[in-house]
């Protein structure tokens, strides 16, 4: 039978659990409700702006007749530079620390600083992309500047997403395949990566949602606001869905305020399909493996 001070002791546990479960509950509440009035703000201004017009014109400083075709095309050129790019420097540089690196000093450096540039502001990898891309190897102001600069900004973090999709692999799977024959470069193919490419495809599509979604780096490269034409080279002039809702969003008529209001809405449609995939790859891979 519990005594006084056992009760009084589970009675004081019972009232913290409650007060953290309170705390976390108004936590979560505060952050889906702010997205929601977010949400339902952005939806109220742009709903009605969003056409195959809207899709298919270019910017225009008369808003009933402006458009997004330039910056989502230049998205998309950009994305389709900086996907395989990050994919595949991110996870062969993983696959290099987690399987063939020892565990030396070095190795601990070079992951410890991998780690901190991941939280690096988006803005200093601006500034490098600047002097490395645009000035130094003078690739101007170009689709291929703003990718590798991009490139640069989510590589840490695919990197650090894919060594731990890596480290969840049991041991006792590699050990079974080189007791099979395998070396090591079979056994990474054959077993570690298949294993761990559910990890790998969520951190890696997390990522590059997150850099269709940067301004401050191609803003600093000098990616135009204004593109009357589409990009047909990696070294043609462009401009991206965010640097175009920030032009709007900075105009003093309210037109322009309801056009990036449109332009966050066909912007947050991509980020969530990208972030469907994911879900998807990592389900379906889950499941086979």
């Amino acid at each position: 039978m519990a005594t006084t001070e056992e009760l009084q002791h589970i009675t004081k546990r019972k009232r913290k659990n409650k007060v953290y479960h309170s705390l976390f509950y108004i936590s979560t509440c505060f952050g889906v409700i702010a997205l929601a009035l977010l949400l339902i703000q952005v939806v109220v201004q742009g709903g009605s702006w969003l056409s195959w017009g809207f899709l298919t014109n270019f910017a225009s400083r008369i808003p009933e007749n402006s458009g997004i075709k330039a910056a989502l095309v230049g998205t998309l050129w950009l994305m389709l530079i900086t996907a395989p790019l990050t994919f595949i420097i991110g996870v062969s540089t993983a696959i290099y620390l987690e399987e063939y690196a020892k565990d030396t000093r070095f190795s601990r450096f070079i992951q410890t600083n991998i780690a901190n540039l991941a939280g690096v502001p988006s803005i200093v990898y601006g500034l490098l992309g600047l002097t490395v891309f645009v000035r130094l190897l003078a690739l101007e102001r170009s689709v291929l500047s703003g990718a590798l600069t991009m490139t640069l900004l989510v590589l840490p973090i695919i990197i650090v997403s894919s060594q731990e999709a890596i480290k969840t692999v049991p041991q006792s799977l590699r050990n079974a395949s080189f007791a099979l024959g395998s070396n090591r470069w079979q056994t990474i193919v054959r077993v570690v990566l298949p294993s761990a490419i559910p990890g790998i495809m969520t951190g890696s599509i997390l990522s590059l949602s997150r850099a269709i979604g940067e301004t401050a780096p191609l803003i600093v490269i000098g990616a135009v606001s204004y593109v009357a034409f589409l990009p047909k080279s990696p070294m043609d002039t462009f401009t991206v869905m965010p640097i175009q809702i920030y032009n709007w969003a900075s105009q003093p008529q309210a037109e322009f305020a309801y056009l990036a209001a449109a332009g966050i809405i066909i912007l947050l449609i991509m980020l969530l399909s990208m972030n469907a995939f994911a879900i998807y790859l990592r389900n379906k891979y889950q499941r086979k493996f």
